[in-house]
């Protein structure tokens, strides 16, 4: 049995769904990297996951950093399902709508980063609407399944 079985059941396309995926690995790893260089820049050791104020003068810069990448920790199991099962049927669609999900979270993260937390809403809101984009391709892919 060829490995090539497995993938020719899939759209052509959905290679597309597979690089999102794999950029959006990359782009954890930026974001966990970025932790480490705060860490570093603010003087914060494993295993504190945030700063206290009371210890440490840099505890909100950190903090922001840290909580940047632990809400897109938060939401990537639910972007990672939705893009996978959407893209099934719909690679195209959810291909675009997963970039335009990591683009979304780079300025969230960014905007998060500075200090002030309302700034990770200015282009990073748009991430939540890609989500909603990308479950409504999974209930569709979903639905396609029931009724083929």
């Amino acid at each position: 049995m060829e490995f090539t079985t497995g993938v020719n059941m899939l759209p052509r396309e959905y290679g597309y769904v597979v690089i999102v995926v794999a950029i959006s690995g990359f782009f954890n790893f930026w974001m966990a990297a970025q932790v480490g260089k705060a860490r570093k820049k603010y003087k914060v050791a494993l295993p504190a996951m945030y700063a206290l104020e009371s210890e440490n003068e840099n505890a909100n810069l950190f903090n922001c950093v840290q909580r940047g990448h632990q809400n897109s920790l938060e939401w990537m199991p639910l972007f990672l399902t939705f893009m996978t099962l959407g893209g099934i049927k719909h690679p195209i669609i959810s291909s675009v709508l997963g970039v335009v999900y990591i683009v979304s979270r780079y300025f969230y993260f960014k905007g998060y980063s500075t200090g002030d937390p309302k700034k990770r809403l200015s282009v990073g809101m748009y991430s939540f609407g890609a989500l909603i984009g990308l479950i409504l391709c999974a209930f569709s892919c979903g639905i396609k399944f029931l009724i083929a």
